[in-house]
C-alpha cells in the first residue's frame, strides 16, 4: 500500500514537470522531480525558502505560487531584475536579495505589508522605489554597496525602522527623511561622500550606533552631543580638525576605540589640530576633561 502511494506521488510530480516548458538546468536540478512546495522548510517561527548561490539569472516562475513563504533568501546569485510578481508573496517577513545585479526594485514591493527585514546590499541600485515606504512594519533595511545618492521623502513613513545601513553608496549629505526616523538605533553611512552632518541629527533620540567613517566630514555638529543614547560613534578617516566642546556629554561612550567592533569613540585618521592628537592618546576621560575645561574658560 505504501509503495503504491509513493509511486502515485512520484507520477503526479513528474506530470507537473512535463506540463510546463523545459526548465533551466539549475531549476531542473533543484526540483529533481519534486513539487516546488517540497523546497519549503517549516521552522518554529517561519516557513522559509533558501535559493542561495544557485547561479540564477532570473527568478523561477514557481516561486510566485509559494504564497505561504515568510523568509525568502535569493542572495548571491546573478539576478538582474525582480518581477512585479514579488507582490504576491504578501506573507514575507524577511527578504534577502543581497549580492545580485539588481538595478531597481519593483514598486510592488510595497505590497509586502508584513515585511520586517530587507537586505538589498551589494547590488547596482541607483534609487529606491517610494512604494517601499508602504512596508510600515520594516525594522531592518540594508542598502549598502549600491550606487544610491538619495532616498524618497516618503521614507519618513517607516516609523518602525530601527537599523539602516546605507554604507558604500554615493550620498553627499544625509537624506532629510532619515531625521524623521525616531526609532533608529543603528545608522551606518560609512564610505559615502558626506561633507557634513546636519544639526538635525539630534532628532534621532534613540540612536546607539552611528557610523560615518571614510567620508569628507570636516567637523561634528554640536547637536550630536545631545544624543545621550550613543554608545558607538565612528568618525574614522574623515577631515575633522576640531571637536565640539560638549562632546563630553556623550557619557555612554566608554573609551577611545581602535577595534572596529568595539563600542566607544572612533576618531583615528583625522587631521586633528593640536593639542587634540596628544589629548586623544591619553584616553577618553582625558579628552572629555580637556573639552570640559575648554568650555568653562571660553
Amino acid at each position: 500500500m505504501g509503495t503504491e502511494h509513493s509511486k502515485n506521488e512520484e507520477h503526479r510530480s513528474m506530470v507537473f514537470l512535463r506540463k510546463g516548458p523545459k526548465l533551466p538546468a539549475w531549476e531542473d536540478a533543484l526540483l529533481a522531480g519534486r513539487e516546488p512546495k517540497s523546497l519549503l522548510k517549516r521552522g518554529l517561527r517561519y516557513v522559509s525558502l533558501s535559493l542561495i548561490m544557485k547561479g540564477m539569472t532570473s527568478t523561477p516562475d514557481f516561486l510566485w505560487g509559494l504564497h505561504e513563504v515568510q523568509k525568502l533568501n535569493l542572495s548571491r546569485n546573478q539576478l538582474v531584475v525582480i518581477p512585479p510578481s514579488l507582490g504576491k508573496l504578501d506573507r514575507l517577513v524577511v527578504l534577502n536579495l543581497g549580492g545580485n545585479c539588481l538595478k531597481c526594485l519593483p514598486k510592488e514591493i510595497g505590497l509586502l505589508r508584513n515585511l520586517k527585514v530587507l537586505f538589498v546590499n551589494m547590488n547596482c541600485l541607483k534609487e529606491v522605489p517610494a512604494e517601499l515606504s508602504l512596508c510600515r512594519k520594516l525594522e531592518v533595511l540594508s542598502l549598502s554597496h549600491n550606487c544610491i545618492s538619495q532616498l524618497p521623502l516618503s521614507f519618513t513613513d517607516l516609523t518602525s525602522l530601527r537599523k539602516l545601513n546605507l554604507s558604500n553608496n554615493r550620498f553627499v549629505q544625509i537624506p532629510l527623511c532619515i531625521f524623521a526616523l525616531r526609532s533608529l538605533d543603528f545608522l551606518h553611512l560609512g564610505s559615502n561622500k558626506l561633507e557634513n552632518i546636519a544639526e538635525s541629527i539630534q532628532y534621532l533620540v534613540n540612536l546607539q550606533i552611528f557610523i560615518v567613517e571614510n567620508n569628507n566630514i570636516r567637523s561634528l555638529p554640536r547637536s550630536l552631543c545631545y544624543i545621550s543614547t550613543l554608545e558607538l560613534l565612528n568618525v574614522d578617516y574623515n577631515a575633522i580638525q576640531t571637536l565640539p566642546e560638549d562632546l563630553y556629554l556623550l557619557r555612554r561612550l566608554r573609551r577611545i576605540a581602535w577595534n572596529p567592533m568595539d563600542k566607544g569613540l572612533h576618531i583615528a585618521h583625522n587631521p586633528l589640530s593640536r593639542p587634540l592628537p596628544e589629548v586623544v592618546e591619553g584616553g577618553l576621560d582625558v579628552l572629555f576633561n580637556y573639552l570640559r575645561d575648554k568650555k568653562e574658560h571660553n
